[in-house]
């Protein structure tokens, strides 16, 4: 979202008041202003026709009928009537509609309008009419003139103008105008009020900027290879990112479940209880040794949950464990530079003397040792890491004296990428190696290598004849730390073996040999699915 055209918390929350205030002030004034008019409306009916009535009854009114002019006796009268009631006209008629009072002079003796009299003319009733007159529309209260005989003589008409109406109505909605301009401040200046309060609670961020760091944050813990949890101060998960996830083997989901139950036996509750940060604390999570962190969350001086970061410290292991390798080929190789340097330095002897047949014999006796293999190594093996790794272990075994053969039938092709060379270093080097120290003490130590990647799989052999394995050491051999060796820092070679090969989505398979030693078989899939990873 562009900040520079987003509106503020503060703006949304008036804006949002001031339409709901307005909103519900024109749906109440309108309908308020409805009810005010009709009942104004009926409060001038009702008057106007008790004021006819009234008239109507008045025995001069009556008596003026007789005389041979009456409009001059009645139009002073009722003129005078109609200036107490506050009427908009009262005007007298005879049973021809003919006018005998106005508040207009010049309208006497004419036609009464409105064509409205015929009920108090000729049914002798009393009513509310609305109609237009001379003076415009109007309300009016209509009531007939009767003589002592009870004849109908006359009509009273007594009239408010709408617009007069209208008038008094607004005016009476005027209050009602005042009051709600006052809601609408109120609601202002709690708006603003509101405002300020919940952007204090939200540490003066604008809603954009929450979003914005909400992206951020799920970029970050996705982008993450560390695992994070967090937990709120009753140790229920409220974060939880997908590498915590693969390092803890999770797959259903663990929100708002207590941590005690994806992690069983914790002790991140010492962080709640201190209010303590924990630093790179090595321990076990499951079957796999981390790295953990751990960052109390505060505020107003309260820990309210805690942020565990750990990462898997096999990872470091093994990467030390390729550095490691590495280093050993490195030097395994500047052995058999050195080696092969002194067996030049006797070839160069052999010639100074003349000794040709022997230089001939040693250069055919040292390059038919390695000849075949290399062959095999490099004509039948495409993938250059797993060429470097045989290469090494080949120098190696000639170091050790040991004979270290690579079956004439091994062929692999360029190996898949997701078999990366650590990968390969930690499976292949630690099987190699833990043969060559198996066969310890034999006269004649012999190590095989065989490969292939026919089928869907890539198959790594390794055989010894050696002493072989005990059966009481079986299931143990890949336990960390476990090693039959009395020797201080042992046993963690076969450990990383089997994580990563399980981590490829693998399996290995142990056979004992017969006449003694031991086969170690490591099938790969040359296709991993993503959720395995």
């Amino acid at each position: 979202m562009n900040k520079g055209k987003a509106i503020s918390l503060q703006t949304k929350i008036i804006v949002l008041i001031l339409a709901i205030i307005i909103t519900i002030i024109m749906l109440l004034t309108g309908l308020f202003a409805k009810m005010e008019y009709e009942q104004t409306a009926n409060n001038m009916g009702m008057l106007a026709l008790q004021v006819a009535n009234t008239v109507s009854l008045m025995p001069s009114l009556r008596e003026a009928f007789k005389e041979d002019h009456p409009s001059e006796t009645i139009q002073p009268l009722i003129e005078e009537i109609r200036e107490d009631v506050g009427a908009e006209f009262i005007v007298i008629g005879n049973t021809d509609s003919i006018r005998y009072a106005h508040p207009d002079e010049n309208k006497i003796g004419r036609r009464m309008m409105g064509e409205d009299n015929d009920r108090a003319l000729l049914q002798g009733e009393s009513y509310i009419s609305e109609a237009t007159g001379s003076l415009g529309p109007s309300l009016r209260g209509k009531s007939p003139i009767f003589n002592s005989s009870g004849e109908i003589i006359g009509v009273v008409s007594v009239g408010f103008l709408v617009d007069d109406l209208k008038e008094a109505a607004f005016n009476n909605m005027k209050r009602v105008l005042f009051v709600s301009t006052g809601a609408i401040l109120f609601g202002v200046i709690s708006g603003i009020f509101l405002a300020r309060n919940i952007r204090k609670d939200i540490l003066g961020l604008e809603p954009y900027e929450i979003a914005s760091l909400y992206h951020e944050r799920s970029a970050i813990l996705y982008s993450v290879k560390e695992g994070i949890i967090a937990i709120d101060g009753k140790g229920i998960i409220t974060m939880l990112n997908p590498a915590a996830k693969s390092i803890l083997n999770i797959k259903e989901e663990v929100i708002n479940t207590k941590i005690e139950k994806i992690v069983p036996g914790t002790t991140i509750y010492r962080v709640l209880e201190t209010g303590q940060a924990e630093k790179n604390i090595d321990m076990m999570l499951g079957d796999r040794r981390v790295i953990v962190n751990r960052t109390p969350i505060m505020e107003n001086d309260q820990v309210t949950g805690v942020v565990s970061s750990f990462r898997d410290k096999t990872e470091i292991d093994e990467m030390v464990n390729t550095l490691s390798e590495v280093k050993q080929y490195s030097e395994e190789l500047r052995a058999q530079t050195h080696e092969f340097t002194n067996k030049l330095y006797v070839l160069s002897g052999l010639m100074q003397l003349g000794k040709y047949d022997e230089a001939v014999k040693l250069i055919q006796k040292e390059s038919g040792s390695h000849e075949h293999m290399q062959k095999i190594v490099f004509e039948q093996i495409a993938d250059s890491n797993l060429q470097a790794i045989l290469l090494g272990k080949m120098a190696k075994a000639s170091e050790r004296k040991i004979h270290f053969k690579i079956n004439a039938d091994s062929s692999t092709e360029q190996l898949p990428s997701h078999i990366t060379i650590s990968f390969l270093i930690t499976i292949i080097g630690n099987i190699i190696d833990n043969a060559f120290e198996a066969t310890e003490g034999k006269t004649e130590r012999i190590v095989s290598f065989f490969t292939t990647d026919i089928g869907r799989d890539i198959v790594f052999e390794v055989s010894d004849n050696g002493y072989g394995i005990e059966e009481s050491d079986m299931e143990r051999i890949f336990e960390k730390g476990f090693s039959t060796k009395a020797e201080q820092g042992r046993g963690y070679g076969l450990s990383l073996v089997a994580q990563t090969i399980r981590q490829l989505s693998g399996h290995l398979e142990i056979d004992q040999k017969a006449n003694g030693g031991s086969v170690f078989t490591v099938f790969l899939p040359k296709e991993i699915k993503e959720d395995e990873t």
